[in-house]
């Protein structure tokens, strides 16, 4: 697995709000057939944004695994323009942000990610966006009605959650996963706070085992 990374970009690119904050890295290896996977944060209001710490974690290790990674801040964040639109203008900024790249690296696969809020805007979005593999770290479904937003049937996808979230019920987490049709890949973390303090390697260590043979795979 590549450790060195290229320095990436930060973009101004446009959103149907305005400019969207997007910072990008990629490994030394990434050529554009590889996956691309853009990840969304968590709650701009309690003070999410791309430099969010597992957000952090997720965009370096889909480097170590050779994909680009694409980092962004929804509508009001940093230096993306307009406010926050309780989900609703925030799908529409990261549907901007795939748009944006598919246009550029037409032939790579797209996956999803997203934590917490991110994580309720990324299945939200997965459909429209043509996902090839979303991932979800605690998704808050204790907070947001999953049931109003398309379920996650037909592409691969990972839950990680941790048992001692206290933003989000974690049980309410675990009978959410087993009603699921097309149920994911579900890593629990029993130890592991909301924001996995202590644990990032944890979360590392888990997508890689899980979706690394995926990564070196052009579709």
């Amino acid at each position: 697995m590549p450790e060195d990374f290229c320095t990436g970009e930060a973009l101004l690119i446009p959103g149907p709000a305005g400019d969207i904050d997007v910072l990008t890295a990629c490994p030394d290896c990434y050529d554009a057939t590889r996956p691309i996977a853009i990840i969304s944060h968590p709650h701009p209001l309690y003070g999410g944004s791309m430099k969010n710490k597992v957000v952090y974690i997720l965009a370096k290790t889909f480097n170590n695994m050779g994909l680009l990674s694409v980092s962004y801040n929804f509508r009001g964040v940093g230096r993306s323009a307009g406010s926050h639109d309780h989900g609703r203008g925030e799908v529409e900024d990261l549907l901007a942000v795939v748009a944006w790249f598919r246009e550029r690296y037409p032939e790579a696969p797209l996956w999803l990610a997203g934590f917490s809020f991110g994580a309720y805007i990324t299945q939200a979005a997965h459909v429209r966006a043509g996902a090839d593999r979303v991932l979800l770290v605690a998704p808050p479904v204790s907070m947001y009605d999953f049931d109003e937003i398309p379920p996650i049937k037909e592409v691969p996808w990972m839950v990680i959650q941790g048992g001692k979230d206290e933003v989000i019920d974690p049980e309410a987490v675990s009978q959410w996963v087993s009603g699921q049709t097309n149920p994911p890949v579900y890593h629990w973390m029993a130890d592991a706070g909301h924001f996995f303090h202590g644990r990032l390697n944890h979360v590392r260590d888990a997508v890689m085992a899980q979706w690394g043979e995926a990564a070196g795979q052009s579709a």
